[in-house]
C-alpha cells in the first residue's frame, strides 16, 4: 500500500489549486515544529520539562514549562521562513513581529502552543492549535487590526495532538485530513482521509462542575442527556470530560459527540471561557469542513468579527444536530 506523506498530500493540494505555495510550506514548517514539540512532551520528566514555569501568561495562567517551551518553538521555526508577515500567540500578549533582517510574506500565523498544559504534569494527552489568516493587502506592516478577521476567513487551520501517537489534523478548505506521525521515519503519514463528524452520538463534553452556573438552556439540554433512556432523548448518553480541548475536540472528530464550554456567570464578564482567535475559530472551521457545526450558542462562531487578540467566547461544537438542538434552546430561552 502505498504511503503518502504530509508533504506529498501538500504538493497534491497545491497541484490542484487548492492552496499556493507559500501557504504548503508554511504548513510545513509548523508541522516540523510540532514534532520537536512531541519529541519534548514525550521526554517529560527525563528532561526536567514538566511542572510551573514561574511565570504567568497574558491571560493571568500559571505557565508550564512546556507552554513556554513549545511556544518559543513555533515562533522561532516560523521566523525566518518568509511566508509569514506576523504571529500572535496565545501565550503573548502582542502582536509577535518578523524580525526586519528576515523576508516576510502574505499569511498570519495564530497558535494555542500547548493547549490542555494543566494535564502535562499527570500525562494526559495535550496539543497545539493553530489557525492561518491571509495579511490583508495594502502592503502596511502587520499590526494587531490585521489579525482581525472572522473565522471564515482562514486560510487553513488544523491541530497535533501528543498522545499515544503524535497527529496532525488539518483543513485547507477541502474536508479535514489526518496524519499520524511516524517517529522511526520523522515524517507525518496520511493516515485519516476526509475526517467526518458521525451523525449520530451517545457523548458529550462540558465541565460539570460548572453546573451551577450555566445558563437555563445548557441546563435543560444536559438534564436531558442525563435522564438517558427514561427521558425524553430516549437513549442513554455518556459524559467524557478530559479538560484538554485538543483531546475532547479529537474524540468529537472521530467518534461523534458534542464539546461544549458555554457561557456561565463564572466567565460572562469575560465573554466566555475559550480563546476566538487561538482555539475557538481552528477548531470551529475543522468541525464545519468535517460536516459538523460550531456555535456561541448566539451565532455560528465563523461569523463572529474580533474586536482583540485575546477576546473570549462561548464555545459549543461537534455533531451537527445536536449543536442545532442547543442552539434552538438557546433561541426559545
Amino acid at each position: 500500500m502505498r504511503r503518502v506523506t504530509l508533504t506529498q498530500f501538500l504538493i497534491e493540494q497545491q497541484r490542484a489549486g487548492r492552496i499556493t505555495a507559500d501557504l504548503r510550506l508554511l504548513i510545513e514548517v509548523v508541522a516540523r515544529a510540532v514534532k520537536a514539540i512531541s519529541v519534548n512532551v514525550s521526554k517529560g520528566a527525563l528532561a526536567g520539562v514538566l511542572g510551573e514555569a514561574g511565570t504567568d501568561n497574558v491571560q493571568g495562567e500559571a505557565q508550564k514549562k512546556l507552554d513556554v517551551i513549545a511556544n518559543e518553538i513555533l515562533l522561532q521555526a516560523n521566523e525566518w521562513g518568509g511566508h509569514l508577515a506576523a504571529m500572535a500567540s496565545e501565550e503573548v500578549e502582542t502582536v509577535h513581529q518578523i524580525p526586519f533582517d528576515y523576508p516576510k510574506g502574505g499569511f498570519l500565523l495564530l497558535f494555542d502552543p500547548l493547549d490542555g498544559s494543566s494535564n502535562i504534569d499527570v500525562n494526559v494527552s495535550v496539543g497545539t492549535i493553530f489557525s492561518v489568516l491571509r495579511m490583508p493587502p495594502g502592503g502596511a506592516p502587520a499590526t494587531e487590526e490585521s489579525f482581525m478577521q472572522p473565522g471564515r476567513e482562514q486560510a487553513a487551520a488544523g491541530y497535533a495532538i501528543y498522545g499515544p501517537s503524535t497527529q496532525l489534523v488539518l483543513t485547507v478548505g477541502n474536508g479535514v485530513h489526518g496524519f499520524t506521525l511516524d517517529r522511526e521515519m520523522g515524517s507525518f503519514i496520511y493516515t485519516h482521509p476526509f475526517m467526518t463528524i458521525p451523525e449520530e452520538t451517545r457523548e458529550y463534553a462540558i465541565n460539570a462542575s460548572n453546573a451551577r452556573f450555566w445558563e437555563p438552556p445548557v441546563q435543560r439540554y444536559v438534564e436531558e442527556l442525563q435522564r438517558g433512556a427514561d427521558g425524553p432523548r430516549g437513549v442513554d448518553f455518556n459524559m467524557r470530560w478530559v479538560a484538554s480541548m485538543v483531546s475532547d475536540v479529537h474524540r468529537v472528530m472521530t467518534r461523534g459527540g458534542i464539546f461544549m464550554y458555554p457561557m456561565d456567570e463564572k466567565c460572562r464578564a469575560r465573554g466566555g471561557k475559550l480563546r476566538l482567535m487561538y482555539e475557538a475559530n481552528p477548531m470551529a472551521m475543522l468541525v464545519e469542513q468535517a460536516g459538523g457545526a460550531a456555535s456561541t450558542g448566539r451565532e455560528r462562531i465563523l461569523d463572529v468579527l474580533p474586536t482583540e487578540l485575546h477576546q473570549r467566547v462561548p464555545v459549543i461544537l461537534g455533531s451537527k444536530a445536536e449543536v442545532e438542538r442547543v442552539v434552538e434552546y438557546h433561541r426559545a430561552h
